[in-house]
């Protein structure tokens, strides 16, 4: 079918973590049901990782921000999810969202069905799925063979890692794999490339699944600069590499970047490059140009 539009597509997957993959969901959250997010659950940073410490779990930290962004009628229940405590208590720079994304996992509600309880208080429509609903680190091998353990350490790595994996190794959420084979579009990124975008390729499942679907995939690269050092040193073409490395084939169709990425070596593939920045934070993707930009992905290769 020749000129397809985003409006034409039964299901929409994104996958990432954090801001990124909160800003591509709201950048399309017109589609309402029709657009999931699979989200990182290894985070062990900031109020979820303290949580992590003192309860276990999974880190809910990605998940919760997706939800803010999703967020489309503000409230009593929405005010309420995105407060963060202040002071210098034990609660001090805690994220109420989280903790109650926490409470429900502890009155053993699966976590995929906490979200959904709070998607539903919250009014959003789109779905989200944790990549994983059994608790794992992200763990990487450095340059001199020693393991290196959680994000906030692996975000430290001046070398690029010579290996990634997940300890414990989990099991990917079921409807997680269900969705990518139903999906008529995939989105990877943008997000912290170690950090946020490749624990969900190390769940065999999932990078099965990503090997198998004949949706279109695209990879959509930073506007920042990657605070990582590791990350920061990989070019486009390099990132490429890993990602396919890991999912065990050439998948992804398209790249959408902005005009100062290096795109050499980067071949057979649809390249869009074009200005993405938000006005009020330029390392933030604006919604409507992303938007603009997939339409063009999708109409260029269907």
């Amino acid at each position: 079918m020749r000129n397809r539009t985003l409006a034409d597509l039964d299901r929409v997957v994104a996958l990432g973590g954090g801001h990124g993959l909160g800003r591509v969901m709201s950048a399309l959250s017109a589609l309402g049901s029709r657009l999931t997010g699979i989200v990182a659950t290894t985070d062990n940073g900031g109020s979820t990782g303290r949580i992590r410490r003192a309860e276990g779990g999974i880190a809910w930290g990605d998940l919760r921000n997706c939800l803010n962004q999703l967020i489309t009628e503000p409230s009593i229940a929405s005010a309420m999810f995105e407060y963060r405590f202040a002071g210098n208590g034990e609660l001090a720079g805690h994220n109420l969202g989280n903790l109650m994304l926490k409470a429900l996992e502890n009155l053993n509600v699966r976590p995929l069905e906490a979200i959904n309880v709070l998607r539903n208080l919250l009014k959003v429509d789109a779905f989200l799925i944790p990549m994983s609903e059994q608790p794992a680190d992200l763990v990487a091998v450095d340059h001199e063979g020693l393991l290196i353990y959680g994000e906030t350490e692996i975000d430290q790595m001046r070398q690029p890692p010579q290996e990634l994996m997940l300890s414990p190794a989990v099991d990917a959420t079921r409807e997680a794999i269900e969705v990518i084979g139903e999906a008529d579009l995939i989105l990877i990124g943008p997000g912290s490339f170690y950090t946020s975008l490749m624990p969900l390729l190390l769940i065999a499942e999932l990078a099965q699944a990503l090997r198998r679907t004949p949706a279109t995939m695209v990879f959509i690269g930073n506007l920042g600069k990657e605070l990582s050092p590791a990350a920061a040193r990989l070019t486009l073409a390099d990132k490429l590499a890993i990602l396919e490395k890991y999912i065990g084939k050439k998948v992804i169709d398209a790249v959408v970047v902005s005009p100062q990425v290096d795109t050499r070596n980067v071949t057979d593939r649809l390249i869009i490059q074009q200005s993405l920045e938000a006005a009020d934070i330029k390392y933030r993707h604006d919604r409507q140009r992303l938007h603009n930009a997939l339409e063009h992905v999708l109409q260029s290769i269907s």
